[in-house]
């Protein structure tokens, strides 16, 4: 059993966080990114799996603010990395309102302790968003239909 943990996928991450590294595996089948660390390709369900090491730098592409009882306040993130996975992390020295959808991010380790193992989070490498690369910022919307019509067609703007 101790060898098995010792192989782990997981495993393998956190000793490329240790290193200061954001791995992810890549699908030798069809080329698809594979994130968080797996035995088997989602997509294809097989094993040929191969570590990468990710540059680091991503796009926000969703973020909240979340508030604790007697603590600051801190965001959860959704980052598109630029190698095409997509990772639940934080961004960090910057307000948690500050945040926003297309803000390009690098990664950085947090060291970790006793208790956990290192893990990434993300700085801020400019205080605006990117230019709009296609998607948009996309605003929640407080209608059941998510902002569509009847027909299933964005709504206008009002």
């Amino acid at each position: 059993m101790q060898d098995l943990k010792q192989n782990s996928p997981l495993n393998t991450y956190i000793g490329h966080c240790k290193k200061g590294e954001l791995a992810y595996q890549l699908c030798g089948d069809d080329g698809t990114p594979v994130f968080f660390p797996r035995a088997f390709a989602p997509r294809t369900g097989s094993p040929n799996l191969e570590w990468r090491i990710s540059k680091g730098l991503g796009t926000v592409y969703a973020t909240t603010v979340v508030y604790y009882k007697n603590e600051p306040p801190l965001n959860v993130a959704l980052i598109d990395l630029d190698e095409g996975f997509r990772m639940m992390s934080r961004v960090e020295d910057i307000d948690p309102m500050q945040v926003r959808i297309g803000m390009r991010v690098a990664v950085r380790m947090h060291p970790g302790d006793e208790k956990q193992p290192p893990y990434p989070v993300f700085t801020a490498l400019s205080p605006d968003p990117s230019p709009n690369d296609g998607r948009g910022e996309i605003r929640a919307s407080p209608s059941p239909s998510g902002g569509k019509g009847r027909d299933g067609k964005r709504e206008a703007a009002k």
